[in-house]
């Protein structure tokens, strides 16, 4: 009975060696989580026979350091969740191993060719949330976009002078943007005509009287052809609120060689207050043609393209899934999980949603080994398999006492 009883805690110790060693190895591993061997007595109604490892467990939810990394596509999650992935074949695998990149076309993998998996965008740059796909990102440029709109936000000095309408013999005094006594405060604003060249809409702002101003236009030194005599009536209530313009105001300007500029202008938001005067917004759309040049994933795994004009252009949302039992899923290959009943069904959602952790881009996540742990633990078991190898010992020693009296 002992002999039989130490074989089964040699078994025992072999596979606590065996985890140990997958731990040891993987030290290093991106994403790893350490398992290790549980042991449980066994018996016979009340007779002992020894011990048996009733599984493998592992550690999935408990996170490893997440360190820096240079790559823009090297992606960590801080807090609960895996990337969700899928082969070729169409098999759904899940992992905290974020080594991300592209392939020849655009696709999104991982170091082992498998597509990361998100909501896309239709033709329009709309996600497309609920649609689950694999997620690419374009190659090649983007054509120039003329100027569509303008927001323009600002505070007017209730403080400043009025603008004299005649000088001291009685001269009218006309606005003229060469002369700064004529305006109390200028600003500029870069717009895009279809070609992508840029162009410098100029603001002149003139106080008339108490909450009455007006903003001359011009561009590139040019007056516009709307709104009429390129000029824009201000106007605030008494509490500094701004009353007019309301809404939008239509601009137009023809442009040599491309098409005439239609922009639509707001001043939502404007103030007249008794401070300097200061924009606090000054948006316009429109760009240049630009050259991708590289990419960028955001904490709520937002994926865009980037281009050499600024702009950016989003490509897809990744998702992550949780399961309700996490320390059930079932190890797999290239540091990737799969789903089993134990672990239960996916819970699929956008990275902050939820309890889902968030994305980190240009980190990793550490394998969560204790290297320290795992070398004290591999002493134990040394010692351990030792004693129960000189229980073996001992009985064949008693065994050859007992044939040798016989």
């Amino acid at each position: 009975m002992s002999f039989s009883i130490a074989t089964s805690g040699l078994n025992a110790i072999s596979q606590q060696l065996g985890a140990i060693s997958n731990n040891i190895a993987n030290t290093g591993t991106v994403g790893y989580k350490s398992g290790r061997a549980e042991f449980s007595a066994l018996y016979a109604q009340s007779q002992p026979l020894g011990v048996g490892v009733t599984g493998i467990t592992q550690s999935i939810t408990r996170g490893g350091n997440i360190i820096s990394s240079s790559n823009s596509l090297d992606l960590a999650i801080s807090g609960n969740g895996f990337f969700v992935v899928r082969d070729s074949t169409g098999t759904t695998s899940y992992t905290r191993a974020g080594y991300f990149g592209t392939d020849k076309d655009g696709n999104l993998v991982n170091n082992l060719g498998m597509n990361m998996q998100g909501y896309p965008v239709d033709a329009n740059g709309n996600l497309q949330v609920g649609t689950v796909s694999n997620l690419s990102i374009r190659s090649g440029s983007i054509p120039a976009r003329a100027t569509e709109q303008i927001n323009f936000t600002a505070n007017f000095d209730a403080n400043a002078k009025a603008i004299p309408k005649t000088d001291a013999q009685g001269n009218a005094i006309d606005f003229n943007e060469k002369d700064e006594t004529t305006y109390n405060n200028t600003y500029t604003t870069q717009v895009f005509d279809s070609l992508g060249r840029e162009h410098t809409l100029t603001q002149y702002f003139v106080k008339d009287s108490d909450n009455q101003w007006t903003a001359h236009l011009r561009l590139d030194g040019q007056k516009l052809t709307a709104p009429a005599d390129s000029k824009i009536a201000v106007e605030f209530s008494d509490s500094g609120l701004l009353l007019k313009p309301a809404g939008m105001t239509d601009l137009n300007v023809a442009i040599n060689g491309a098409s005439p500029l239609a922009i639509e202008m707001s001043y939502a938001g404007t103030t007249q207050y008794g401070s300097d005067f200061s924009v606090s917004r000054n948006q316009g759309d429109g760009y240049a043609s630009g050259e991708r040049t590289g990419q960028q994933v955001d904490e709520k795994g937002n994926v865009y393209a980037t281009f050499s004009n600024g702009e950016r252009m989003l490509q897809g949302q990744l998702i992550i899934a949780n399961f309700a039992n996490p320390n059930g899923l079932q190890s797999q290959d290239g540091t990737t999980w799969a789903q089993t009943g134990t672990s239960g069904a996916p819970l699929i959602g956008a990275p902050g949603s939820g309890l889902l952790g968030y994305i980190k881009s240009n980190a990793l996540e550490e394998s969560n080994v204790d290297l320290t742990s795992e070398l004290v633990g591999l002493m134990s078991a040394q010692r351990n398999y030792q004693a129960n190898t000189k229980v073996i010992s001992t009985n064949d020693n008693m065994m050859n006492a007992l044939m040798q009296a016989v």
